[in-house]
């Protein structure tokens, strides 16, 4: 059976995207290495309990940016402290705080943003009337060469459009909305942001002539008819096994210029999820697709497709035994400021990606909002509610009763 798994034809490639997109584009850099490895390993964790929630077991596709939410917690690492610091290093498996690893970002942002096509840029967004530690300017400056930009998060809409001026202007009008209205409140002190904007042209692009209808096979049984596009030549193509025992195949298509490239990975089986290699992945892994592929001749037919992902990862990163910097009780981020206790309220990612038969153009953005509570906390009993009359000395509950409508008196 498996001469005739090596041909890529449609009744294979049919099967790469119902589930979810599940590719992975790939930077060719040999160094770095010890710094980007702990990075992509902490963001295809990410994307593991992803995969796992909700979205996912509906049949949804995703998209997704590991860099981009390793680099955005990066930045937090640099403003935590005590239990938070240690649960942040524990998690990610790696702490920019570290000695040296601050060098390491900020060489490999400049060597990101120095290959054809792609754009990486963080920032800052900070409370005008809050004071920053010393130290955390400098750690951002070194590790990211950004400097805080003040806001006023007093007016909102007015905050809300500055931020979202900032992503769009940094991912090519790609994604023009990254927050929602609402998302930031009066109470808001600090956004921290990430951008990633890629477009590049396939070293050998696919003919439109040859693109044409064909029935896309979902795993949940159905078809759907999808644009295929088509392609023969030479790819670097392997066929893998998984720890579990998974048989699959990797195909790599690479980018005009060959700094980037983009991995398919699909199982042999059909009735074989794309989400059962999830646990498969790892910088270790890619590595051994990347030295193990063979150039072999091939016809390759790959659907047409965009894919818009939206998503907050508070659950996924408390399952992940992050909790305890969105509990405004327990979060240390004194390394931030002195002034005010800061928590995370949100972490969002929203990744858009356009693939046809010229390229491909692909847009990230990532933030955690962080915020304070410093005024007087409203109490407010407008929903139904319990009361107790209690006895102090004796203990004796004298009265009680359950407020569902209040009456007038």
């Amino acid at each position: 059976m498996r001469h005739l798994l090596l041909t890529l034809v449609s009744h294979i490639t049919a099967r790469m995207l119902c589930v979810r997109a599940f590719l992975l584009v790939s930077l060719c850099v040999a160094a770095l290495c010890s710094l980007q490895d702990r990075q992509t390993d902490f963001g295809l964790r990410v994307f593991s309990q992803m995969a796992d929630g909700a979205a996912a077991s509906r049949g949804e596709n995703l998209a997704f940016s590991p860099y981009g939410v390793a680099t955005l917690l990066g930045m937090v690492q640099l403003g935590a402290g005590g239990s938070t610091r240690k649960a942040l290093r524990s998690a990610m498996g790696f702490s920019l705080q570290e000695r040296g690893l601050s060098r390491q970002q900020r060489r490999q942002q400049q060597s990101l943003s120095a290959a054809g096509g792609l754009e990486a840029s963080s920032a800052v967004m900070v409370e005008r009337l809050l004071g920053l530690e010393a130290g955390f300017r400098r750690a951002l400056l070194k590790a990211f060469r950004t400097a805080p930009h003040q806001v006023d998060f007093s007016r909102t809409e007015q905050a809300t459009d500055v931020i979202n001026a900032w992503v769009s202007d940094r991912t090519a009008g790609m994604i023009p909305q990254f927050l929602a209205p609402g998302a930031l409140t009066d109470e808001t002190r600090l956004v921290l942001l990430n951008a990633l904007h890629f477009q590049g042209l396939w070293k050998l692009p696919f003919d439109p002539k040859l693109t044409q209808e064909r029935m896309f096979h979902c795993s949940n049984g159905s078809s759907v008819p999808v644009a295929m596009m088509r392609l023969t030549a030479a790819f670097r193509y392997g066929e893998f096994v998984s720890s579990d025992g998974l048989e699959y195949l990797v195909v790599e298509v690479p980018y005009e210029g060959d700094a980037l490239s983009m991995f398919l990975v699909q199982p042999f089986e059909a009735d074989v999820p794309a989400g059962a290699l999830v646990a498969e992945l790892s910088s270790q892994r890619i590595g051994q697709w990347s030295a193990e592929l063979r150039s072999v001749k091939r016809r390759l037919a790959l659907p047409r497709f965009s894919i818009d992902s939206e998503v907050n990862l508070k659950a996924v990163l408390t399952n992940m035994g992050l909790g305890e910097m969105f509990n405004l009780a327990t979060a240390d981020f004194s390394r931030i400021t002195t002034e005010e206790r800061l928590s995370v309220s949100a972490v969002l990612q929203r990744v858009k990606i356009e693939v046809n038969e010229e390229g491909t153009k692909a847009a990230a953005a990532s933030g955690a909002i962080m915020f304070s509570r410093m005024g007087v906390e409203e109490i407010a009993l407008d929903t139904p509610f319990l009361f107790l009359i209690q006895h102090k000395a004796t203990g004796a509950v004298l009265f009680m009763g359950q407020v569902n409508q209040p009456e007038p008196y």
